[in-house]
């Protein structure tokens, strides 16, 4: 199946925005302590046949650039892959010193596809989802596989030596 990569245009912004919010239910998205509007953050979309099916936000801050969200809803066909590989060039270009995200405990397909991609597991930030949940009451207490939703893991793939 073909897909086809593009940095999100003013033209996607309500369709990303849609499925940022039945996806992720942003604007906002906290990732350690933080609000982040999803609403104006730039990154990359993936079409299929003129189908949104890809998505990837990042925000660049300090020479260092976290991807915020990833989505690809169809998987094994290397969307996922190919939109990393899209903000690894913005960030690489930006000279950034690192890209890096976060995801939480319950999320072991993420960890896996992170792991496999390079990233390497830096910090599990213990209980972290206690303050994202006084920002964000709606985040649930049970996750994926229902497993309970606490701890961050921070993953990064470092762009330039330190």
């Amino acid at each position: 199946m073909d897909f086809v990569i593009k940095a999100i245009a003013p033209e996607h912004r309500e369709e990303v925005n849609d499925l940022l919010k039945r996806e992720w239910n942003c604007p906002p998205i906290i990732s350690r302590g933080r609000a982040i509007d999803t609403r104006i953050l730039p990154g990359f979309v993936a079409f299929v046949d003129n189908k949104l099916l890809g998505l990837i936000t990042y925000n660049i801050v300090d020479c260092e650039c976290e991807i915020v969200t990833l989505n690809s809803l169809i998987e094994n066909i290397g969307i996922g892959t190919a939109l990393i590989n899209a903000v690894k060039a913005v960030a690489a270009n930006y000279n950034c010193s690192r890209l890096w995200l976060i995801t939480t405990n319950d999320d072991i397909e993420a960890i896996r596809f992170y792991q496999k991609k390079e990233f390497d597991l830096v910090a599990v930030h213990i209980n972290a989802m206690d303050i994202s949940r006084q920002m964000k009451p709606g985040i649930p207490l049970l996750g994926m596989h229902n497993i309970p939703i606490k701890h961050e893991f921070e993953f990064e793939i470092c762009l330039r030596k330190k």
